[in-house]
């Protein structure tokens, strides 16, 4: 069976929700209300829900997502709904088991929800809290901030195996700003930027942990993300609505929390994190996709220029530790050979945590339906994402396309 998106809706990630006097509530029914209607459906046609958020709690100190929905809107109430958490990946674990409800009968339309709220506090505390996805009093005991401290180790991997040029770091930096200055809904739209902004001025692009600069890492993020997802049963019942974004094909695996133990188990592997590589291959195997080469773009998890540096190669963009010739070549931009975060990415667009992979779902919707506005991929027709949570814990892909 394939799982259908009706529709999708994202908030605009610039909004500071708390400055605004506004909690998880208003962003809640801002995010059911917009995407409902994007999707041309009424509460009432909703069967169940899924909630992907990773920190709530921590940061606002509200737990119990999933019974947020009935609370602010009362044609939800009795509704099944549930939470779902893997740190960054929440929102595509959300979206498996929507998926998983609608392939085994269990229901027709799923509501999936990606909602986060995080600059409710200082930046240092919000690094502590984020650093949750850690495997805590085990690693990272000397970072300051303990995600930039993890992605630097990745690139210093990197550069043991391979051989790293920082200046690639930052191309993919300046790019995802670049794409985001196209994106209406993006937190970094409007920000003044420099070419010293993606070099080693530390003035200009201070440095946060090793070699990554604040330049090199995404935002935090208030905000929130939708799709309607529905099955085949459901699109005969309402034939008018065929033609929508389909999800392919999809891929997820998890490992253990610290990096130092991925690492060490792929010393002799040709990817440094092969099960984010099979993850993919996953996806693709199961949209009947070859290749990355079939494929007219991808939403990837730029957490850090690392992470996407990490993916190039994962997603068989290039071989593995060669992503710096799809830099330098241009492969990623808008009008490249496989362009990546066409909207402007994690550091670019923003990065409300459980928000995140829900997001990815609706660019990709857009990009395949031709949507998209001054972010559109030309004539796309199949869209890939990869969400990760933690140091590649949990990977979710999928595959995105049209009928």
């Amino acid at each position: 069976m394939t799982v259908s998106i009706l529709g999708g809706h994202q908030t605009d990630f610039a909004r500071n929700w708390v400055r605004a006097g506004l909690e998880f509530s208003d962003l809640t029914e801002d995010v059911v209300t917009g995407t409902l209607q994007d999707a041309g459906l009424e509460p009432a046609d909703v069967q169940v829900i899924h909630v992907g958020n990773a920190f709530g709690q921590l940061f606002t100190g509200q737990g119990q997502l999933g019974g947020m929905p009935a609370t602010v809107l009362p044609e939800l109430w009795g509704v099944p709904a549930s939470r779902h958490e893997a740190a960054c990946a929440s929102g595509g674990i959300a979206a498996l088991a929507a998926m998983a409800d609608l392939e085994s009968g269990r229901y027709d339309v799923a509501l999936v929800l990606g909602l986060e709220l995080e600059r409710t506090v200082s930046g240092d505390l919000a690094a502590r809290h984020l650093g949750a996805a850690a495997w805590i009093g085990h690693e990272g005991q000397e970072a300051t901030f303990m995600w930039p401290y993890m992605f630097n180790e990745l690139a210093e991997e990197y550069d043991r195996r391979y051989g790293l040029d920082d200046a690639h770091l930052r191309a993919i930096g300046e790019l995802n700003f670049r794409n985001a200055r196209g994106n209406p809904l993006a937190q970094t739209r409007g920000w003044q930027l420099s070419d010293a902004s993606f070099s080693a001025d530390d003035q200009a692009n201070p440095p946060v942990e090793g070699r990554l600069r604040r330049h090199d890492c995404s935002q935090i993020t208030d905000g929130g993300a939708g799709v309607v997802l529905v099955s085949d049963r459901y699109l005969e019942s309402r034939p008018e609505l065929r033609g929508r974004a389909q999800i392919l094909g999809w891929g997820h695996r998890t490992v253990g929390l610290p990096l130092e133990q991925k690492l060490e188990r792929s010393r002799a592997e040709r990817y440094a994190l092969p099960h984010v590589r099979d993850t993919v291959l996953d996806a693709f195997r199961r949209a009947g996709v070859p290749d990355v080469g079939a494929l007219d773009g991808v939403e990837t998890h730029d957490c850090f220029t690392m992470s996407e540096y990490m993916a190039i190669d994962h997603l068989g963009i290039t071989e593995p530790g060669e992503g710096w010739k799809a830099v330098e070549n241009g492969d990623l931009e808008r009008d490249g050979r496989i362009p990546v975060n066409p909207g402007g990415g994690l550091i670019g667009i923003g990065h409300p945590v459980g928000a995140t992979g829900v997001r990815m779902l609706v660019d990709a919707a857009r990009q395949v339906t031709g949507t998209a506005g001054d972010t559109q991929v030309a004539g796309a027709r199949r869209f890939a994402t990869l969400n990760i949570g933690g140091s590649t814990t949990t990977a979710v892909s999928f595959v995105v396309g049209t009928d």
